[in-house]
């Protein structure tokens, strides 16, 4: 039988690696620890976010203090960030407002509309704190390719990215808050996701954290009986980035089998209404603005962390079209597959493994695979394998590719110095797409044998649904 510490599951109770590491503060809890009055679990989980995130900020040190002059230094030091230079390159110095027509000055943003808004937004506030009156109209007669050295700019693009990593942190203890309250009983499942080295390498290299506090979100309120919210949630954050949509087809799964279709009514109506407000006021301005996201993917070739990637820099390379259609097929294979899974399962499986299983399938067959992009996987995988090992080898896994990947860019690796394809960095690839595959290993073992998965407390149990919804099954 499970030992619990007042009605919580405690992972040193639990987890062989948790008890093990637990030694450094004392050892696991007591059987019959009433656990601290003050120190909660949210609140334990929420401090732990803070330091994250302030470790998350430090990790770029090297290259603020650097002033983020452009050298190889942010490839060898990995402290590289999108936010600084986009501030210059996308017309936020000059407060051009995403996409909308700037008369060509600047391509439009390839970003989803809510990202968009925020970076906007953050740019704005900068502008605000910075001493000074900001001459925008004269930024605008300066040629583009100067604006980023006026000395003004040049310093708010320092500022623009504290100022952006500040208006982040909310998010990261957002998506901390959720994951704690996702599985009932289970609040410490989210120290993984609070205590990730990927969240702190990878939490600021571009806006990413938005959707995974908003599908965070999602699951918080699906697991308390408010659809429309968690819908809502699911929308804002297929806003912020296209890969909370894919999760749905887990919410339709579980929907299936627990005969629930008003709830999934309910979340796919919440999720299209969200979506549809956040983006119609740049549909109805600029439609060619808007479309920038979707063209821009849709004509990109195969880029960084894609086995797509690897195979055109060893002499097998694809034409986009080619590339878009095969990873489709693939992807809804992939999809018809965890489909019948969770269809033909003895017991229903958890909404956070289908999720996994999807978003693994999409990142290893999609064209690109930036290196901030495990922060996606990180809330569906903490949910889906609470379990400290498995976590821990899929993001070694990661790290590698982390590494390479900005040693790569940067020529560093022995490999890399001649000019010729790194072979060192299409190994990492492999490797990380290896430490993925073993994750998801785990999460089929899981849903088709559940007495392995600890996050049950018998084989129909799903923490992520209310109590209405078990009953149902």
């Amino acid at each position: 039988m499970r030992r619990e510490v007042a009605g919580v599951v405690a992972p040193t109770l639990e987890d062989p690696t948790a008890r093990e590491a637990s030694a450094v503060l004392g050892g696991p809890a007591g059987r019959r620890s009433a656990g601290h009055p003050w120190w909660t679990p949210i609140r334990v989980v929420l401090a732990l976010a803070c330091v994250t995130w302030l470790l998350a900020i430090g990790q770029k040190a090297p290259c603020d203090v650097g002033k983020w002059n452009g050298t190889d230094q942010r490839y060898r030091l990995m402290c590289y960030s999108d936010i600084p230079y986009l501030y210059a390159g996308r017309g936020f110095a000059e407060r051009w407002v995403p996409f909308t027509d700037n008369g060509g000055r600047y391509m439009y943003l390839e970003y989803p509309v809510l990202t968009g808004y925020f970076a906007y937004g953050a740019a704005i506030v900068t502008q605000a704190v910075v001493p000074g009156e900001v001459d925008v109209a004269t930024r605008r007669t300066v040629p583009v390719d100067q604006v980023g050295n006026l000395p003004s700019v040049y310093q708010e693009r320092l500022d623009y990215f504290r100022v952006t990593a500040v208006l982040l942190a909310p998010f990261a203890l957002l998506a901390a808050f959720f994951l704690a309250g996702a599985h009932r009983r289970r609040p410490w499942d989210a120290l993984p996701y609070v205590l990730a080295p990927t969240l702190v390498a990878a939490g600021l290299i571009n806006w990413d954290i938005i959707p995974v506090a908003l599908l965070a979100g999602g699951f918080w309120a699906w697991a308390r009986g408010r659809p429309i919210l968690s819908g809502v949630l699911i929308g804002l954050g297929t806003a912020a980035k296209l890969y909370p949509l894919f999760v749905l087809g887990a919410f339709l799964v579980v929907a299936l089998r627990r005969r629930q279709l008003r709830d999934l009514g309910l979340v796919v109506v919440g999720a299209a209404g969200a979506w549809l407000a956040t983006n119609l006021p740049a549909m109805t301005d600029n439609l060619e603005g808007w479309k920038a996201f979707w063209t821009f993917n849709s004509s990109r070739g195969p880029d960084l962390g894609s086995i797509w990637l690897a195979f055109s820099q060893h002499g097998h390379a694809a034409s986009p079209h080619t590339i878009n259609l095969v990873s489709w097929l693939v992807f809804g294979g992939g999809c018809l597959a965890i489909l019948v899974l969770g269809l033909r399962a003895r017991h229903v499986p958890r909404i956070a493994q289908l999720a996994y299983l999807i978003l693994m399938v999409f990142l290893l067959v999609n064209k690109v695979y930036s290196p901030q992009y495990v922060v996606w996987l990180l809330p569906v995988a903490v949910l889906a394998v609470p379990r400290w090992r498995p976590l821990l080898i899929w993001q070694a896994g990661e790290l590698l590719y982390f590494a390479a990947c900005w040693w790569m860019i940067g020529g560093l690796t022995a490999s890399a110095t001649g000019g010729a394809p790194d072979p060192l960095y299409a190994v990492a690839i492999v490797l990380r797409m290896a430490a993925e595959l073993s994750l998801g290993a785990v999460v089929v073992r899981d849903i088709l044998r559940p007495q392995h998965d600890v996050a049950r407390a018998f084989p129909d149990d799903d923490p992520m649904c209310p109590p209405r919804m078990l009953l149902a099954t």
